[in-house]
């Protein structure tokens, strides 16, 4: 096991998938450039945390990697000791994930941590959870993909599944249930739906940052957007989502739900093998901007606390849906991911069941006590 500390390690960082996923047609080739950025110091997340890499090593052949986490924001709220790992691609052998999860569990314990939780990469409000179901699907953006084998030997280290996460999938076209149009007939005069304000930008985006946190704020392990982490988010959505897209509602004048459509990149880079240089970008703006993606991810949607399991809760989640089926049907999207929703929220996934949608893929968190762990372990060399 090596530490990633240079430019050469970095590299074997982030390019190990395509060894772990060269026969996996599902799998996507992520965007070298943005993966790098991604662990960067540029990204908002490390201003309250910090992670640290490693790669383990066959006879110089890297063959496994992971990451280890611990977000002051996270202790800050839950005061509980938990730590985290991500980022965790390796090959089927039980020795590579015994020395993986050694590593990280030493250094966690060292730093005072309890326990462990992920995968996270490297944060909740970013790619996170194991996938255990859906592997013959591509994943869509933002969304992870793993290998079959990858949860046995997670749990062989001591790991306990502590929360499972559904992607649901459905048609772009859909009939609203007869009851939700008695619902929203009754309340839905009181709703004004519109979209985003593009000439008001940062305004904007600061009210999608207020009822996400506030929304999703008695969620399972939450922890709130920092305004520069929603910036960074807002970057890519300037850039990649159209501002019908983005669909406010607001319940007498005041903002009171929100959705999000991102077009599904990973449809559009598949094929360019994780490189833009030298035709990669004009390729992938013609897709995004004239072919366009024929499928589309919700990553972002929430409705204010003070609405929740009301009528006029229910109105607002059927109401920002159904703003943007117009703006999927122009561009002639066909699916829809709703991901990730957590085993728990019985409401939301009441709604997208009540739509026609169904959950296509299952990611699952793992935790581990880190009590008693020792400082020593048999890594590969």
């Amino acid at each position: 096991m090596l530490p990633v500390d240079d430019k050469r390690s970095r590299r074997a960082f982030h390019q190990l998938p395509w060894t772990i996923y060269h026969e996996d047609p599902a799998w996507v080739p992520p965007l070298l450039l943005e993966r790098r950025e991604h662990v960067s110091q540029r990204n908002p997340y490390f201003a309250h945390a910090e992670a640290k890499f490693w790669i383990a090593y066959r006879n110089e052949k890297p063959v496994g990697r992971i990451s280890a986490q611990i977000d002051q924001l996270y202790l800050e709220s839950y005061k509980d000791g938990t730590g985290f790992f991500g980022m965790l691609e390796a090959e089927n052998d039980p020795q590579v994930f015994q020395a993986l999860f050694s590593t990280v569990e030493v250094w966690l314990r060292q730093q005072g941590m309890q326990q462990i939780r992920g995968p996270f990469n490297l944060s909740v409000n970013e790619e996170c959870g194991l996938l255990v179901e859906g592997f013959a699907t591509a994943p869509m953006v933002m969304m992870g993909h793993a290998r079959p084998y990858y949860a046995s030997l997670v749990e062989a280290q001591g790991y306990q599944p502590v929360k499972d996460m559904f992607a649901y999938i459905m048609d772009s076209v859909f009939e609203t249930p007869p009851f939700m149009e008695k619902v929203l007939a009754r309340l839905g005069a009181g709703i004004r739906i519109r979209p985003l304000q593009r000439s008001r930008f940062d305004e904007e985006m600061e009210t999608l940052r207020d009822i996400f946190n506030d929304a999703w704020s008695e969620n399972w392990g939450f922890l709130p957007f920092t305004p520069a982490e929603f910036r960074h988010v807002a970057s890519t959505l300037k850039l990649l989502v159209d501002d019908d897209f983005v669909q406010i509602a607001e319940v007498d004048g005041v903002p009171a739900a929100m959705i999000v459509v991102f077009p599904n990149v990973n449809e559009a880079i598949r094929d360019l093998n994780g490189r833009v240089w030298p035709f990669g970008w004009a390729k992938l703006l013609w897709r995004l901007k004239v072919a366009y993606p024929k499928t589309a991810r919700i990553p972002l949607m929430g409705v204010r606390k003070r609405f929740q399991r009301t009528p006029l809760g229910i109105a607002l989640a059927y109401a920002v849906i159904h703003a943007v089926r117009a703006p999927g049907a122009k561009r002639q999207v066909e699916r829809v991911e709703m991901s990730w929703i957590l085993e728990d929220n019985v409401g939301m996934r009441s709604i997208l069941n009540s739509l026609g949608a169904h959950p296509y893929k299952r990611y699952c968190l793992y935790e581990k006590s880190l009590k008693g762990v020792s400082n020593h372990s048999n890594l590969c060399q």
